[in-house]
């Protein structure tokens, strides 16, 4: 069966034309970012997280030149080699669930806590601005920095005011973009904040960011993907929640109505069957939570992946750890388009 247009590999890479950009990515993850500027022509030298399990599989995937396993505070004392202070873009996605629509918001704002089981604790509200005193250190020609969407609503308004107003006092000039991934051609809506500053002494007029790709449905992403593997069958096996809600359940709903029409209770709002018509949900880390929009079943890995626009060779160590690791990045195709519009009106990248 053809390939839907939004699949790609890593070995396309090598096919990609080179536009001398050099780039090092923080909070890193695995590679999602990363992935999105070698798309748009860019070299990653470097890259950092605090994570091994995202370390590995960021390595064991892109293979950088550098990687550093530290906090991103560490960077910023640290003695760093001369390339670091002569990029074109430096790269941040901090943790955001503390801003998060999803997450704990005010209340853990200010507080140490682990973002992911295995990692040193940190003030996850301050990790922005420990990007930015390395953005202060390395002077890159532009920053680009990813966050939720919940930075820009309720009080979060006057952190966001605080991140632009540093990005000024180190000598940048800020804007700020609110995208869907949908509009980008990635197969799912994941709505997120992209901060683009440039650095004060170039010239360059307001960044223009406005893509409206054609948004592409479950379905047709993954219309290659329906035959299943005897492994993928029994890794997709649906819940018993999923046995008794699926088939109550419209596309594109989550089981809260179905489980309230049985029980007079209320549960099951984030477990949802996916539309084979339109882009999935926001995918999560949480991917148990997701069915199918034709079968009763779990998601595999590989119909994961090219929701998430990762590539279809993308190596994890376990499909488990793969779909945990997609549902925390940046989809490389959304990237792809910020990454190309910086190139283009900020670098003078000639794209054919």
């Amino acid at each position: 069966m053809t390939k839907p247009d939004c699949a790609w590999s890593l070995a396309d890479l090598k096919q990609v034309k080179q536009h001398d950009i050099k780039v090092m990515s923080t909070f890193a993850c695995g590679g999602g970012s990363s992935m999105g500027y070698k798309r748009a022509g860019c070299t990653i030298v470097a890259a950092n997280d605090i994570d091994p399990e995202m370390a590995w599989h960021y390595k064991h995937n892109l293979n950088p030149p550098l990687y550093y396993l530290c906090p991103i505070k560490d960077l910023i004392t640290a003695d760093l080699p001369p390339e670091l202070y002569q990029l074109d873009i430096l790269d941040g996605s901090p943790p955001c669930s503390t801003f998060s629509m999803a997450g704990s918001r005010e209340k853990a704002w200010g507080k140490e806590k682990h973002f992911r089981e295995g990692q040193a604790k940190q003030v996850l509200s301050d990790l922005f601005f420990d990007y930015l005193d390395l953005v202060d250190k390395l002077k890159p020609k532009v920053a680009i920095a990813e966050n939720v969407k919940g930075m820009v609503l309720g009080n979060a308004k006057g952190y966001t005011k605080l991140v632009m107003q540093r990005f000024r006092e180190i000598g940048y000039r800020p804007q700020l973009f609110l995208l869907n991934a949908a509009d980008c051609g990635v197969p799912q809506r994941r709505e997120r904040v992209f901060f683009c500053a440039m650095r004060n002494d170039l010239e360059a007029p307001p960044l223009k960011l406005a893509p409206q790709n054609r948004w592409v449905g479950a379905d047709e992403s993954c219309s290659d993907l329906q035959e299943l593997t005897p492994a993928e069958g029994k890794e997709t096996a649906p819940d018993q929640s999923a046995r008794r809600y699926w088939a109550k359940t419209d596309e594109g709903n989550t089981f809260e109505a179905a489980y309230f029409n049985l029980t007079g209770k209320k549960a099951f709002y984030n477990h949802i069957r996916l539309s084979s018509k339109t882009p999935a949900p926001t995918l999560s880390s949480q991917a148990h939570c997701y069915t199918h929009w034709s079968e009763c079943r779990k998601l595999t890995y590989r119909e994961w992946k090219r929701l998430g626009s990762f590539p279809d060779d993308y190596q994890a160590k376990t499909d488990k750890v793969g779909k945990y690791m997609i549902g925390m990045s940046v989809p490389p195709k959304m990237t792809e388009v910020v990454a190309r519009a910086v190139c283009e009106q900020w670098l003078d990248v000639t794209y054919t």
